[in-house]
């Protein structure tokens, strides 16, 4: 993930600056998603996933740390959540 930084609006006129990126999830169709049009897309985030979905994109996303996740996608793959 190649990040773009500027310096921030916070940092003052000298040399000692913060610098922030914006961060602009890629998400992908979730391999867990059937063929129908009921998706859940996925993406990789710095310290963790995201997680939205797929008929409402612009209504956000939720994050998840990486501990988080990884309990998750563990839970999936050992069939936890099956019903």
């Amino acid at each position: 993930m190649m990040l773009e930084f500027r310096k921030s609006s916070y940092s003052t006129g000298q040399d000692n600056c913060v610098e922030v990126a914006p961060i602009t999830p890629v998400f992908r169709k979730s391999s867990y998603s059937s063929g129908g049009e009921n998706c859940v897309e996925v993406a990789d985030l710095p310290a963790g996933a995201a997680v939205r979905d797929s008929k409402h994109p612009g209504l956000g996303h939720l994050a998840f740390g990486a501990a988080e996740w990884t309990a998750f996608t563990r839970g999936l793959h050992l069939g936890a959540f099956d019903g």
